[in-house]
């Protein structure tokens, strides 16, 4: 029996993504609005908890009065600085210099404020280091990570905040700016595939164009060039007063209009109509760019050779819109797993089942789009239906095709085979 999966259909949602815009932006990507920098903001504050320890110091420390305020005003400098470096960095024309002088400030409150209170105000060196690997180029990073690691213990032994804790702030401060090193890396490549994956998007829809076009072209050119001679033709025995000559043309005229009529329409449906075997190239082509790891069985295109045109259709197309969500949408995804089956259903057919896994990010809350809406219409016409979901294990997306198997009429034995 084919599951009854989820229909929540993952595709081009216009209005979600309007709706989702003012809150979230992908990493790495600009931020468009104030609420999403209001929340990117307040993510980056989080990572402020650490900053317990030395405000636990403040109150409980047996600093004076003036110790206190002062204290109390270099953290608020130093979490205003690191406030202020968030929104330069998400800005689209971010300022170098400015994002430095932020952080040199940072470093100069950490150093001011371990001097003037204590060991436990080290913590902040944790994140200028976490800062200088966020605005250091890459080559410069480990070097600047070093020196910061050595202005951490070098400021410890000077206030002689013991051993122990030097070592400890200082390595935390070395492996913290590589933690975001690392992360910026990632990020700039998550940054690379999704232009990619667009780029990948774009071309096939354009190559598509380009082929439908030179197929229009060689299938019209010809015959509205004959049209148009055969035209001239008839206008001039008229004008003689050949009637019958100018009758012949017309209807020569006639019969070229409609045999291009009829080329037309073949050509158009076997656009719109796609074949298992082409698609399943297609599709490994597609997310071999995309960086996606085709599983398919070897004799997959072969699985229904007798199956109706129509039936086999649908499924090439089942194919084509699934690779396509997970080149658009599957971020993440690694591998694509696509299976072949049959299933007897409780109208007592049996159906060719066709399913596609993602392990990307699954299907979400969105509602059917576009794409995939169209493709349950596809496969309603020839009595199939369509089901879509989270994949194995809650994780992923699946997409699941199915068409009855009315296969077309058996040769006779000897005759040629026909294609299905």
């Amino acid at each position: 029996m084919s599951d009854t999966g989820r229909t929540d259909l993952r595709d081009d949602q216009p209005e979600a993504g309007a709706a989702r815009a003012s809150f979230m932006n992908v990493p790495g990507g600009p931020v468009e609005t104030k609420r999403q920098l209001l929340v990117k903001v307040a993510w980056m504050l989080l990572w402020m908890l650490y900053l317990a320890y030395p405000a636990s110091d403040l109150l409980n420390g047996g600093h004076t009065t003036l110790g206190r305020v002062l204290g109390w005003c270099c953290l608020a400098g130093f979490v205003s600085a690191y406030v202020l470096l968030v929104i330069f960095r998400s800005q689209a024309g971010m300022r170098p210099r400015a994002c430095q002088v932020v952080v040199t400030t940072m470093i100069v409150l950490a150093v001011f404020a371990s001097f003037a209170l204590g060991g436990a105000f080290l913590t902040l060196f944790i994140y200028a280091s976490v800062c200088v690997a966020i605005i250091t180029p890459t080559r410069y990073t480990v070097r600047a990570l070093g020196a910061m690691a050595a202005l951490t213990a070098g400021t410890g032994l000077l206030i002689h905040a013991g051993s122990d804790n030097i070592a400890t702030f200082a390595l935390s401060a070395f492996l913290s700016g590589i933690a975001m090193a690392g992360l910026q890396r990632l990020v700039s490549t998550m940054k690379e595939l999704r232009e990619a994956r667009a780029a990948v998007a774009h071309l096939a829809a354009s190559e598509e164009r380009l082929r439908l076009a030179r197929d229009l072209h060689d299938l019209l050119g010809h015959s509205l060039s004959l049209i148009t001679l055969k035209s001239e033709l008839a206008g001039r025995f008229m004008d003689a007063g050949k009637d019958e000559a100018a009758r012949a043309q017309v209807a020569d005229i006639e019969q070229v209009a409609r045999q291009s009529l009829i080329d037309v329409r073949e050509a158009v449906t076997g656009f719109r109509r796609p074949t298992l075997p082409v698609e399943l190239a297609a599709a490994r082509t597609a997310l071999a760019a995309a960086q996606v790891r085709l599983e398919a069985p070897s004799g997959l295109a072969g699985t229904w050779p007798a199956l109706a045109n129509e039936e086999a259709g649908a499924l090439a197309w089942a194919l084509r819109e699934a690779v396509t969500n997970i080149v658009r949408h599957g971020e993440g995804a690694t591998v694509c797993t696509v299976r072949a089956d049959e299933s007897w259903e409780a109208d007592g057919r049996r159906y060719a089942v066709l399913e596609i896994t993602d392990d990307g990010p699954g299907p979400g809350k969105s509602h059917p789009g576009n794409g995939l809406s169209g493709l349950a219409e596809r496969l309603a016409l020839v009595n199939g239906h369509l089901s879509t979901g989270p994949g194995p294990h809650g994780k992923g997306f699946r997409l699941r095709a199915s068409v009855p198997l009315s296969l077309t009429t058996a040769p006779a034995p000897g005759a040629p085979q026909a294609q299905g």
